[in-house]
């Protein structure tokens, strides 16, 4: 996974980003989820996947995640969203792709059809969060935690071992970018994969997902036992498995 490479954005922004390239061939385009990076499992298993299948690959890091500059409390889905229509854009040009999008990764990816749908081919969808800052957390979140965000702009969520910086502007901005009311009509094939045992993000996320999409072939996966990360051997061997029928 050496093949880390920058792409500037402006005089002091750049993004990271994993690209194998593949002339005349359809891309895979993974999205992380939120206050991930591309160190992790599914990226890996992605591009080795594209290597092996002999196809192109894209994987991002918005502003603010892993390596690419930028601050976390300074970006929000707008933001994230742009820079991915914009790697797309610049490196996959008029090639079409399948978009795999994990947990937050997936609601970056509802926002790309209004750029690319007649470059997109397939969406995978794994513990997919669209519109979560506003369902899993501004909804449950006290008096008390709601009136320091708005007073302070920020509140350090503690979540397992992780503190998640929530800003004000992040929550306003999601609300800007509501996906699950919308209708898509493109003709493609959409998979949603979601652990039974997901603790973050409950299985219902996935299927009003499948509702957004009129003509598409649909289809929900659920993995018995599986977390919300769905990193496990197993479970990465199913996301293999279900994005090679996506593709053929």
């Amino acid at each position: 996974m050496t093949n880390f490479k920058y792409l500037k954005l402006t005089k002091s922004k750049k993004i990271r980003y994993l690209m194998k390239g593949q002339k005349n061939s359809d891309y895979v385009v993974f999205l992380h989820g939120f206050m991930s990076d591309l160190e992790g499992k599914k990226p890996k298993t992605f591009f080795n996947f594209a290597k092996r299948n002999k196809i192109g690959f894209l994987a991002l890091e918005y502003s603010g995640h892993g390596r690419s500059s930028g601050k976390f409390t300074k970006g929000n889905i707008s933001k994230w969203s742009n820079e991915t229509k914009f790697l797309i854009k610049k490196l996959i040009k008029k090639n079409r792709f399948i978009l795999v999008g994990s947990s937050m990764g997936s609601w970056i990816s509802l926002n790309q059809f209004k750029f690319f749908e007649k470059q997109i081919k397939g969406f995978l969808g794994i513990g997919s969060a669209p519109e979560f800052l506003e369902k899993l957390m501004w909804k449950k979140f006290s008096k008390k935690i709601k009136k320091e965000l708005i007073k302070t702009g920020v509140y350090n969520l503690k979540h397992g071992d992780f503190i998640y910086p929530i800003t004000h502007q992040l929550v306003k901005d999601g609300r800007k970018n509501k996906v699950l009311e919308k209708k898509i009509r493109a003709k493609l094939k959409v998979t949603m994969i979601h652990g039974q045992k997901d603790e973050v993000v409950p299985v219902s996320f996935s299927r009003k997902i499948l509702k957004i999409f009129s003509n598409a072939e649909k289809k929900l996966v659920i993995i018995k036992n599986g977390d919300h990360s769905l990193s496990s051997p197993k479970c990465l061997k199913i996301l293999e498995k279900e994005l090679k029928k996506i593709i053929n």
